[in-house]
C-alpha cells in the first residue's frame, strides 16, 4: 500500500499506507502551570458545533480508500473490557483478538500484512492475565486506575493502584481526574495532582480521563486538557466510558485544538483518546478525519491517537468483509470477548 490517508471528501480507489515506521517520540515532561494561558482559554460554542458537525457531513472514503482508513482504526483501538463480571478466560479472548483482529482471509485480500490492536485496557485485577495473554506480542496493556470510574478514593490509594498496576505489568494508565478541581476552578489542585499521578507511573505513559461529560462546559474542557498537558500526561482522553455523555465531535475538537496550542508552544506532541460510545465503522473514521485536519498525519498512529471501544472493531470487521465479498457478515461472527 503505497500513501497515507487522503482527506475523506476524495473518493479515489488508491489503496493507503496502514503501517507507518514508528517514530522515536519524546515524551512530554511537562512545564510549570501557566494560569495566565489556561485561564486565556475560551471557547465558542457555537462555532465548535459548526465546526464538528462539518466533518461527518461531508462525502466519505470510498472503496479502498475507506478499507485503509478501517485498518488504521484498528491498529488505534484500545480494545477494552471493563465489567464487574470480567474473568480472565474473557481477558484472554479479548487478547486473542487484540492479537489478530481482523481474519487473515480478510487481510489477505486486502493486500494486507498481520496487524494488531493498539492496546488492550482492562481493570487492575485483570493485567495478569493480560500479561499472560500477550506475552512477547509487543502490545501494550492498559490499566484503568485511580478509583475509577469515579476517582473519589483517597489519593494516596489512587498512587498506590498506580503503582500496584505498573508492578503488575501495565504499561499505560488510565487516570481519572478529581472533577471538582475543574468545577471549582482550582487548576493548581489539579496540575499537583497530575504530577504527581506522572511521577507514580515512571516509565508507564499516562493517559488522563477528563471525564469531559461531567465537567460542566467546553471551556472547561480547554482548561482542563491543558492543565493536565503542563504537568506531563502524555495522552488526554476524553472518558471513562461510564459517564451519561461520552466522547462528541465538540469535545473532541476543543481538545485537539488544545493539543496543537500545547505541541506550538513546547513541542511535545501529546495523544488523543476518544472513548465511550464509539461503535461505527463510520463514525471512526470521522474522528480519524477530525485528528488528519487539525493535527496532521504525524497523528494518525497508535503511539498518538486510540480508541477506546469495545465493540466498534465488530463493525468495522463487517463492513471490511463487506468491501471483500460484497456481502455482510452477522455480528456474532467477530465476537471480541
Amino acid at each position: 500500500m503505497a500513501a497515507t490517508p487522503t482527506s475523506p471528501q476524495q473518493t479515489t480507489d488508491v489503496p493507503v499506507q496502514t503501517h507507518l515506521p514508528q517514530v522515536a517520540e519524546p515524551r512530554n515532561v511537562g512545564m510549570p502551570l501557566d494560569l495566565n494561558w489556561v485561564l486565556s482559554a475560551q471557547a465558542n460554542t457555537s462555532a465548535i458545533e459548526r465546526r464538528a458537525g462539518s466533518i461527518g457531513a461531508r462525502r466519505s472514503v470510498k472503496k479502498s480508500h475507506q478499507a485503509a482508513w478501517l485498518l488504521r482504526a484498528v491498529t488505534c483501538i484500545d480494545l477494552t473490557t471493563l465489567s464487574g463480571d470480567d474473568t480472565a478466560r474473557r481477558v484472554e479472548r479479548l487478547c486473542a483478538k487484540a492479537r489478530q483482529p481482523i481474519a487473515p482471509d480478510l487481510l489477505t485480500a486486502l493486500g494486507m500484512g498481520p496487524i494488531t490492536t493498539g492496546a488492550v485496557c482492562v481493570y487492575h485485577e485483570m493485567i495478569p492475565a493480560a500479561v499472560d495473554a500477550l506475552r512477547g506480542t509487543g502490545i501494550p496493556i492498559a490499566a484503568v486506575s485511580t478509583g475509577f470510574p469515579a476517582g473519589l478514593s483517597p489519593f494516596e490509594l489512587r498512587l498506590r493502584e498506580i503503582e500496584m498496576s505498573v508492578a503488575a505489568g501495565a504499561t499505560e494508565i488510565d487516570i481519572v481526574i478529581s472533577r471538582r478541581h475543574v468545577l471549582s476552578g482550582n487548576w493548581q489542585a489539579l496540575y499537583d495532582e497530575m504530577q504527581m499521578m506522572r511521577a507514580a507511573c515512571g516509565d508507564a505513559h499516562v493517559k488522563a480521563i477528563l471525564a469531559t461529560g461531567e465537567l460542566g462546559s467546553l471551556r472547561n474542557v480547554a482548561r482542563a486538557s491543558l492543565v493536565c498537558m503542563m504537568a506531563g500526561a502524555d495522552f488526554i482522553k476524553t472518558s471513562t466510558g461510564k459517564e451519561s455523555v461520552n466522547a462528541t465531535l465538540p469535545v473532541s475538537l476543543v481538545m485537539i485544538r488544545a493539543i496543537r496550542s500545547y505541541f506550538d508552544h513546547t513541542e511535545f506532541r501529546v495523544g488523543y483518546k476518544p472513548a465511550g460510545g464509539i461503535s461505527k465503522a463510520k463514525d471512526a473514521v470521522t474522528y480519524l478525519a477530525l485528528i488528519k485536519e487539525e493535527l496532521g498525519d504525524h497523528w494518525l498512529r497508535p503511539h498518538l491517537f486510540r480508541f477506546g471501544a469495545s465493540s466498534l472493531l465488530n463493525d468495522i470487521e463487517r463492513q471490511l468483509e463487506h468491501h471483500v465479498t460484497g456481502n455482510y457478515s452477522a455480528g456474532y461472527r467477530h465476537a471480541t470477548s
